[in-house]
């Protein structure tokens, strides 16, 4: 008797051996600077050559807008965050609004607290990236400011005190 065996199953459990790496992925865990309460989580997830950032910060002014950006500095150290330095422009373009045709890299859309101070967000960059390239987020402060972000005042969108800090780390 002869055993014939098949190369088509023998393929396809090949096949369900091989993984597709995860995206690139990072994430930042949002503290409260002194005598704030702001906290909260942030994703960057790459997908399709764009990056997915998404989140939710806690402890914020009901009902208010506050500026969000990346800085320079993956440095939370200080009180007032202000040792996360400015925001994170490799570029050296003026600052903007995240869908404007210039801006930092690291101005991101702003903030809208709900009526219990929670911001639940998520959006599209383009001009971000994950592990690679000169807009690369790991390793630079996440910023919550007090304030919106008017997108016109330079260099910083005139958004007030930092409230909440946080690192950018791989995931």
């Amino acid at each position: 008797m002869r055993i014939t065996l098949s190369l088509i199953p023998v393929a396809v459990l090949l096949a369900a051996c091989v993984t597709t790496p995860p995206a690139p992925s990072a994430a930042a865990q949002l503290a409260p600077t002194q005598g704030n309460t702001a906290i909260g989580s942030v994703k960057f997830v790459s997908q399709g050559g764009k990056i997915i950032v998404s989140g939710e910060v806690s402890g914020l002014k009901p009902n208010a807008v506050h500026g969000f950006h990346i800085h320079d500095k993956g440095d939370c150290s200080s009180g007032d965050g202000m040792s996360a330095g400015g925001h994170f422009n490799p570029e050296g373009k003026p600052h903007g609004a995240a869908d404007a045709a210039t801006h930092h890299a690291g101005d991101l859309p702003s903030l809208k607290a709900d009526a219990r101070g929670v911001a639940t967000f998520s959006f599209e960059s383009t001009s971000l990236r994950v592990g690679e390239g000169m807009t690369d987020v790991i390793g630079h402060g996440l910023i919550v400011h007090r304030d919106p972000d008017d997108f016109t005042t330079q260099p910083t969108g005139n958004s007030g005190a930092r409230i909440a800090c946080g690192v950018i780390t791989r995931r």
